[in-house]
Order: structure tokens, then sequence, then C-alpha cells
């Protein structure tokens, strides 16, 4: 399976959270699966975390690259395509980041890992 994962799934990973679910956190552990979290993720962590709005245990680097050296976890630059995929994309989910992972997935044919409910309006396909 190929996985893009959302930023609060990285996240809830990273610490343990047992609101992830059992089925994301095996698809995130699983090293048979190609897991990529989106450059679109390290950038909002850092943004939040200069404005105080996320605290994560260890700082940005607990994440970026910590978690996903650990864990192999690859990076996935935006590209043209990505965003010229951001244009015809219907306006259900205003948040710049989530619409990037979102175009990213349909663009390279990952399966996203959240439990954003605003994310099955796309029709990209979800696990959680």
């Amino acid at each position: 399976m190929r996985v893009l994962i959302d930023t609060h799934a990285l996240i809830w990973f990273c610490e343990g959270n047992p609101s992830l679910s059992a089925t994301a956190r095996a698809a995130m552990e699983d090293a048979a699966n190609e897991r990529c979290v989106s450059h679109a993720s390290a950038w909002e962590v850092a943004i939040k975390l200069s404005l105080g709005k996320l605290q994560i245990q260890g700082g940005y680097q607990m994440l970026f690259p910590g978690v996903l050296d650990a864990n192999g976890f690859a990076l996935l630059p935006p590209s043209v395509a990505h965003y010229q995929a951001l244009i015809p994309l219907p306006r259900h989910h205003g948040d710049p980041f989530d619409r990037l992972i979102i175009a990213q997935a349909q663009v390279e044919g990952l399966t996203i890992v959240t439990c954003d409910t605003a994310f099955a309006a796309y029709g990209v396909p979800l696990l959680w």
C-alpha cells in the first residue's frame, strides 16, 4: 500500500496518542508500505510551533527528521503537477496544508492516513 500520512496522524504516531486508530498505526508501522509525509506537514508543524499553537516533546527535530528517519517515512516534496492539481480542486476545505496533501495524493495515487472527514469530499482514498 502507498500512503500519505496527514499531519495529525504523524504527530499522534510520534506521541503514541490513542486517538490514532489501530488501522492507521498498523499501516504506518508496516515497512512493506510506501509511507510518505508531505512537505506541507513539515511546513504546517513549523508554523504551528512558531505561533505556540502546537507543542511537541523533543521539538521539531523529533518529527523532522527524527520520526521520519526512525520509521523509514519519505518526505514528499511538492511538484508543479501537485500545484496544478490545486487549480481545479473544489473548495470543500480551506486549509492550504490539507489541500496540498489532497492534491499530492490525487496526483501520486496515494491513500491518505487521516481522520479528517472533510477529505472524503475529494474522492481520494482514505485510511483510518
